[in-house]
């Protein structure tokens, strides 16, 4: 029987208790579903090395549990989430893949260089690149956002891709897959996350951009834009009445949950979209992006 979008998970109101940043998934209620019990692959990405940043956690694990069932081995690059990592690691090691995880701040160039040679010299090659990993605050006006804050923002959410991107296309064949994780801020940005929905902007118009330069290489860029989607971020980087209450104003009145993000992630890093470079997907609850 077909699944009510409206019903087919949690639906507000959420558990509005707070967390530090980045949060803690073992912390929240409901659970997050990254597809643990509920993805099946079909070997769409048979052969294929991965690489994900941000995989610990939320959207990240969501895809690396997705590619691994498709038959993708994955480096997962965090922070310094280490349990939230292992976990993902789990998943990836049950469907049968290898997996790296490294640690780090990708803020770095350096270490983004890193990355990149560590996913080439211990799984054999990158054909996939996904820049996934994001921080966000919230803030009332733009008085109270540090000029540390917007530098770390700006860094770790378009610097950090450029970096990747820069490092991976070198080492990537015809064929290879980048995939950027911008937001439906790129087109409706919210007052209280003035930094965050500039650089996913900025994601966008660079998803754009680059998939222009590199389509003589056989290399496609493309990028996903999620809506309200229950994360660790969110209630560690959101006033608590909007955390129980996140996602309630979409068509279809929840907050969407990672593993909803998942098939379009495969999607674009499978051969079925050859013809698609420089997309962007909205996955959305319904909020347009026109």
């Amino acid at each position: 029987m077909p699944q009510d979008p409206r019903t087919a998970y949690p639906q507000p109101p959420y558990s509005d208790a707070k967390q530090a940043p980045p949060g803690d998934t073992a912390a929240m209620n409901p659970q997050p579903d990254h597809g643990e019990t509920s993805y099946k692959g079909s070997g769409r990405l048979a052969g294929k090395v991965a690489l994900i940043t941000g995989g610990d956690s939320g959207i990240g694990r969501a895809v690396a549990i997705a590619y691994a069932r498709e038959g993708a081995d994955v480096l997962i690059s965090y922070l310094d989430e280490h349990t939230d990592a292992e976990e993902t690691a789990r998943w990836v090691r049950e469907a049968g893949r290898k997996v790296v995880l490294a640690p780090g701040d990708i803020t770095d160039p350096a270490h983004c260089r890193a990355l990149v040679e560590r996913t080439v010299s211990e799984l054999g090659g990158i054909h996939i690149l996904v820049n996934n990993a994001a921080f966000q605050r919230t803030h009332e006006s733009i008085e109270e956002i540090s000029d540390e804050e917007w530098d770390t923002t700006f860094r770790t959410n378009i610097h950090a891709q450029f970096y990747l991107c820069k490092a991976a296309i070198p080492r990537m064949q015809p064929g290879a897959t980048i995939v950027n994780t911008t937001s439906i801020n790129a087109k409706t940005p919210s007052p209280s996350l003035l930094a965050y929905a500039t650089t996913k902007g900025a994601i966008a118009n660079f998803t754009a951009g680059l998939a222009q330069s590199v389509a003589e290489k056989g290399i496609r860029v493309n990028c996903v834009a999620p809506g309200p989607i229950w994360t660790p971020l969110i209630p560690s980087t959101m006033p608590a009445d909007e955390v129980k209450d996140f996602g309630a104003t979409t068509p279809l009145a929840r907050a969407g949950q990672p593993v909803e993000l998942a098939p379009a992630y495969v999607l674009l890093a499978s051969d079925e979209s050859s013809y698609m470079t420089g997309a962007l997907i909205p996955v959305t609850g319904g909020k347009p992006m026109l």
